[in-house]
């Protein structure tokens, strides 16, 4: 694919065929989030797209620009979702047949919509990258023009109108605008638009923690390929980012953020407040970022004030089943609740003492469970007002002869120990306790049952499902001595990520 120059990408966005099928979206002033941050926060709505997404910009785009030849022996693209929704409505409106190849953890709610606009829907893979190659191969068995998602100027150019509509829509003096960022098209293509127009605004990209091919590409000065991302952002669930939307970043955006999932959880539930709109995890990407952004400054004694800052939301297409895992993490993300561990003796009247301590503040749970004659350890979710609450809270509770550990961005904890909290089996000799990450699809843990087998007795096993993030698997294994060779031989084979957490504070105080 021959370079473009960042001129021919202006007049290729200013030609885009994208307004037969896409609408001009709003960009509303959040107020809500702008008193909180001291910042004039703006929200570019591509939820309000006809599929809910901005991807239809850029697959119409490129759809046209194909002959009628060509699409008349159909098209085959590789989508997590919503680049897969945008070709089935480009397909449908210009007459086309599409096979959209999507993996097996795509959301349900994206893949009814592919189909609902006549395009035929095959799951494959656990993955973006593994839906790919299935399309690519199946275009040069079929003669099918592949749509690609981000990588191709086509598609860039079409999602580079959304950075022409944030320049136009009256907001005067915007200094910094934060783009989502999975295989780069939207930000290639905003930061082709705005570096022409007003190069002196800002364009950062954001990731997940899980999912920042970008970030290491451009650090280490080439594109990286990730072993493994993670898929709870499914829009961006990409593990390596396309050349030329690699090239254009290198040139052409100033800074990356990265985000937690809690973070992302928060950000949802910011955007719901000041929207009444429910986006999804990537969709919510923008404003985690902003938060990110200017808490970054704060800490380094660099605050930023009175700014106009944009986040693009990029969709809406959730699963309903998905916000029990958003709205359980909101309020960890902002920092509104502490889980604790609190050890106190096993006397009367010190139950009392530390409830006396925790003051007027709200419990949003807890968990106790009688352990010996000498002390007690209590599992604890307390609601935090104000930022260093917490730490004054576990230095209060110390000082009073209580030992405290901060649980809040302990993993374990809040996937699973808060939900098995008194089931305790003191004396397992050999007990190892692992978190696995399964693939959500039929057959997961058919297959670890199998590659374990009948060598290795399972002591404990939790498991819950967060919509279409990976499954969090909590479970503890009996691995004599004479059998490790052979257990480490089970996690090698068994292809799923995993950590050892026998050594995890929550599993030593709660759980054995």
């Amino acid at each position: 694919m021959p370079a473009r120059s960042h001129l021919s990408y202006l007049t290729a966005i200013l030609n885009a065929r994208v307004y037969d099928v896409a609408r001009e979206t709003s960009l509303d002033h959040a107020r809500l989030l702008s008193d909180r941050l001291g910042n004039t926060i703006w929200l570019k709505r591509e939820d309000q797209q006809p599929v809910f997404c901005y991807k239809i910009r850029g697959a119409y785009n490129k759809m046209t620009s194909i002959g009628e030849k060509e699409r008349s022996r159909g098209v085959v693209v590789a989508s997590a979702g919503n680049h897969a929704i945008g070709v089935a409505l480009s397909a449908h409106r210009l007459g086309c047949q599409a096979i959209v190849v999507m993996p097996q953890t795509a959301p349900a709610v994206k893949v009814e919509a592919v189909e609902r606009w006549g395009a035929e829907v095959r799951l494959v893979g656990d993955s973006f990258d593994g839906a790919a190659e299935y399309a690519r191969d199946l275009s040069r068995r079929e003669g099918r023009v592949m749509i690609p998602p981000f990588d191709d100027p086509d598609i860039i150019a079409g999602q580079g109108t959304v950075g022409m509509e944030i320049l136009k829509q009256g907001v005067s003096d915007i200094d910094t605008i934060f783009v989502p960022v999975g295989g780069g098209g939207l930000i290639s293509g905003v930061a082709a638009y705005v570096k022409q127009v007003q190069p002196r605004v800002r364009i950062i990209g954001v990731e997940p923690e899980e999912s920042d091919a970008m970030t290491q590409s451009v650090r280490a000065g080439r594109r990286i390929r990730l072993k493994q991302v993670g898929i709870f952002a499914d829009g961006v669930a990409v593990k390596q980012v396309g050349k030329e939307t690699f090239r254009l970043c290198r040139e052409l955006v100033d800074d990356y953020v990265r985000v937690s999932t809690d973070e992302i959880c928060a950000a949802v539930k910011d955007t719901f407040e000041d929207t009444r709109t429910l986006v999804e995890p990537s969709g919510a990407l923008g404003v985690a970022g902003i938060k990110r952004w200017l808490q970054e400054r704060e800490d380094a004694g660099k605050p930023v004030r009175d700014r106009n800052l944009v986040a693009i939301c990029t969709g809406a297409n959730v699963n309903f089943d998905r916000l029990r895992h958003i709205s359980e993490r909101a309020e960890i993300g902002e920092r509104r609740e502490a889980i604790l561990a609190v050890t106190i003796p096993e006397e009367r009247g010190s139950f009392r003492r530390f409830y006396r301590l925790i003051g007027n503040r709200e419990l949003s749970e807890f968990n106790y469970r009688y352990a010996g004659d000498d002390c007690a350890h209590i599992f604890v979710g307390v609601q935090i007002r104000e930022s260093g609450e917490i730490e004054d809270l576990v230095g209060k509770l110390e000082s009073a002869g209580f030992p405290t550990q901060d649980l809040t961005d302990n993993e374990i904890a809040k996937v699973h120990a808060r939900h098995m909290v008194g089931g305790r089996a003191p004396g397992l000799e050999n007990e190892r306790v692992f978190s696995f990450e399964f693939p959500e699809r039929i057959g997961a843990l058919r297959k670890f049952l199998d590659q374990l087998g009948t060598d290795f007795n399972i002591t404990l096993f939790h498991y819950r499902n967060h919509g279409s993030d990976f499954g969090r698997v909590l479970c503890g294994i009996i691995v004599p001595r004479s059998d490790r060779v052979a257990f480490n031989r089970f996690l090698r084979n068994l292809g799923y990520s995993y950590r050892e957490e026998t050594d995890n504070p929550v599993y030593r105080l709660f759980l054995s």
